[in-house]
């Protein structure tokens, strides 16, 4: 059988797949401040790394005036506290409060059942091997940086990083 070419191109089925992606974990997470940049930050929070806020805006490509307000917001929730860092007292360590993972807990079943629904088409083994290639990709692309991907993707969606 023939495959039509746009459903050949790889920028039509990443955008395809993205799009259904942002609206499942859209739904998924809209109860959690900062969506899911918030269940990102909630995540590394939770997990102690990176160590400063700097450092996980960095990792996360967020902008570091936007990173703030995000701690703000999922502070202001009890979500997550900030700490001074006792090897340098300018910077801030951030952890997530017991309020914090019981949430992250639950953000990660409703992500979970989302992924569930963008991946139906694929079998287990088929899911793992495109989460380990896409992180490969993420991860190891020469050139990139997570804050320029993340704002090249806001400017095409209209916003900014």
């Amino acid at each position: 059988m023939h495959t039509p070419a746009v459903e050949a191109d790889l920028g039509w089925a990443l955008g395809s797949v993205f799009r259904g992606y942002l609206r499942a974990t859209g739904e998924a997470l809209a109860g959690l401040p900062g969506g899911p940049r918030g269940y990102q930050v909630l995540t590394s929070a939770e997990q102690g790394e990176p160590s400063s806020q700097l450092a996980l805006a960095h990792r996360l490509g967020v902008d570091r005036t936007v990173m703030t307000y995000l701690i703000d917001d999922l502070e202001r929730s009890g979500l997550v506290e900030r700490r001074p860092d006792p090897a340098d007292r300018r910077a801030r360590l951030l952890s997530a409060t017991a309020a914090g993972r019981a949430r992250l807990a639950e953000a990660t079943e409703a992500l979970r059942r989302a992924e569930d629904h963008v991946l139906a088409p694929l079998n287990p083994a088929e899911r793992d091997q495109l989460r380990d290639l896409l992180r490969k990709l993420a991860t190891e692309a020469p050139g990139e940086n997570a804050c320029r991907v993340v704002a090249d993707v806001a400017a095409l969606e209209g916003g900014s990083c």
